[in-house]
């Protein structure tokens, strides 16, 4: 493996120009954004729909430019998409044509990997997942948490320095969602990647993190540590802890008064 990265946001700032009918509107996504997930950590990002943290993500990912600021990757700037890093989508994106095996030896291909070795990694991290009996089945043959199995061992698979994962278990059913987590924070023991994880799940978000960024319309309302131990592997017994009931009523009331709007008298 390689050495684990780190990444830091700095005074990042997104405005998007959407036209709307005959007029063009400014939407200022993100405002002066900072914080760092250090080597190996986890940090999950939480607010409200339009607050700005998937677009935190694509350009941490390269996928969007700032407008201003800019994000750094263990001390190297990032100028676009690179193989430092590895996202995971909400939807697994799976090459439908293609085997689990072979769709996470496309990603490997794309970075120059040939031969056994390209075989061998393959396996080698879909057996990470969990799925090595099932490498030969194409995605319409997997369920939705197997999918996203292979979304995340093709993410793996290029050993990135730091996972970014947009929101990976918000399709999938309360059962799936609660094995997928744990099934993550199994990953996250063996390889100690360091990984930014947006979602909209407040138990997610506490449960998987060592720290939460709390946003609200393009801007971080806090950063919350969370106290709860490593490793996490029963996240039942997590829940029952006064640590994480703690911890997600404070978020949850960050977030709740962040939306109120006084009354007018």
């Amino acid at each position: 493996m390689n050495a684990m990265g780190e990444v830091s946001l700095i005074e990042v700032s997104k405005r998007f120009t959407l036209r709307v009918g005959h007029e063009v509107q400014t939407v200022q996504a993100l405002s002066r954004v900072s914080f760092t997930v250090q080597d190996g950590e986890i940090v999950s990002l939480i607010g409200p729909s339009g607050c700005g943290k998937t677009t935190a993500l694509r350009i941490a990912m390269g996928l969007e430019l700032a407008t201003a600021g800019r994000v750094m990757v263990d001390g190297h700037q990032v100028t676009g998409c690179g193989h430092d890093r590895g996202m995971v989508f909400q939807h697994a994106e799976l090459l439908p044509w293609l085997t689990a095996m072979q769709n996470v030896m496309f990603g490997l291909e794309m970075k120059g990997m040939r031969g056994a070795e390209l075989r061998e990694t393959a396996a080698k991290y879909l057996d990470l997942v969990g799925l090595a009996i099932s490498k030969n089945r194409r995605p319409h043959q997997l369920s939705g948490g197997m999918q996203q199995r292979v979304g995340i061992a093709r993410a793996l698979a290029i050993d990135p320095k730091v996972l970014l994962m947009d929101e990976p278990f918000g399709a999938l059913d309360a059962q799936t969602r609660e094995a997928m987590q744990e099934e993550l924070l199994q990953i996250h023991a063996r390889t100690r990647k360091t990984i930014l994880f947006v979602t909209h799940d407040l138990d997610e978000a506490v449960l998987i993190a060592d720290r939460v960024v709390i946003m609200r319309e393009g801007r971080i309302q806090e950063i919350l540590k969370v106290p709860l131990p490593r490793p996490r592997g029963d996240l039942g017994v997590a829940r029952g802890t006064k640590e994480f009931a703690d911890t997600r009523y404070h978020v949850w009331k960050t977030l709740h008064a962040a939306l109120e709007v006084p009354m007018v008298h």
